[in-house]
């Protein structure tokens, strides 16, 4: 079983659409499993059209309550309270979505009316889609520890996987390099980058990089909407040859893109698209140089 994620340094440089045309390719030549890692913004799922099989409450950190009968409405929690979660009445009550969990109001209540519990952050769902079975998750609003949760989806996914005996788990990654991404990367055989040539989109291809190789990830680089700047996209060109990596494939802008975005599918769907053409080669460069090497390799070992 092999991993792939697709990452990027920033938000909109296409690692969504990506994600979703290798999906369509990779399911016709070996058994899929995939994961939204974008539990913030999870948008897979609009394009794969998921009907859920599983669903599980996901908790994480703590939240203060009140038991209404042994609170003497004295104030000692609001007072100590740093973040205004302690609401004024009798009894009072706690804003769940202010509370922080920090603990401090329930060592200030005299009566010791206050306990903490774990707090209900968010979702996490194993779904079928027409390309295999796809984790994804909801962080709810407020809430933190979205690296966890990826974590959490990173775990099951895996197990799903050995269970299946599955050929290749894909991860569709959050953006930027934050917690979120570290737990979507962790132990991965290959990182696929997408950019696209913009002063943003290099500045945030080199963060992610430096990422990807401080967790020693192997990483190629996906030009996305290439040719939009031939003078950033030769700027990447640099940056990968001087870093010892290499541009697996460089996309042109196409209005089968968006065009696929407003039919719910992947570009894939539209078969002679410049976009979906590139991308069957990317598929096919991957399964030659990437997927068969190292199922050679585990074979031979």
């Amino acid at each position: 079983m092999k991993q792939v994620v697709v990452l990027s340094g920033k938000g909109g440089t296409g690692k969504t659409t990506v994600t979703a045309a290798l999906a369509t390719l990779a399911c016709r030549d070996t058994s899929l499993v995939m994961v939204d890692a974008d539990v913030d913004a999870a948008n897979l799922e609009l394009v794969l059209k998921p009907e859920v099989q599983q669903e599980t409450v996901f908790y994480s950190g703590l939240e203060a309550v009140i038991d209404p009968d042994s609170c003497l409405a004295c104030g000692d929690c609001a007072e100590v309270c740093r973040f205004d979660a302690v609401l004024s009445g009798t009894p009072y009550t706690i804003d769940p979505i202010a509370c922080e969990g920090c603990v401090a109001c329930m060592y200030a209540c005299p009566p010791q009316a206050i306990t903490m519990l774990e707090a209900k952050s968010g979702r996490w769902m194993r779904s079928n889609t027409r390309c295999g079975t796809l984790f994804h998750a909801e962080l709810f609003a407020g809430q933190e520890n979205s690296g966890k949760l990826v974590a959490e989806l990173r775990s099951r996914s895996r197990a799903w996987a050995q269970e299946k005996q599955a050929g290749l788990v894909l991860v569709d990654g959050p953006p930027g390099i934050g917690c979120a991404v570290i737990a979507a990367s962790t132990g991965m055989d290959l990182a696929l980058l997408v950019t696209e040539p913009t002063i943003s989109g290099v500045h945030d291809l080199q963060r992610i990089f430096q990422t990807t190789r401080h967790f020693q990830i192997p990483a190629l680089v996906v030009i996305n909407k290439a040719d939009l700047n031939e003078a950033r996209s030769a700027e990447i060109r640099a940056f990968c040859e001087v870093n010892g990596t290499r541009v697996a494939a460089e996309i042109p802008f196409d209005h089968a893109v968006p065009q696929a975005m407003v039919a719910g599918g992947p570009v894939t769907d539209i078969k002679n698209s410049e976009a979906s053409v590139i991308l069957r080669a990317l598929w096919s460069m991957l399964k030659g140089d990437f997927l068969q090497e190292t199922n050679r390799q585990e074979i031979s070992s």
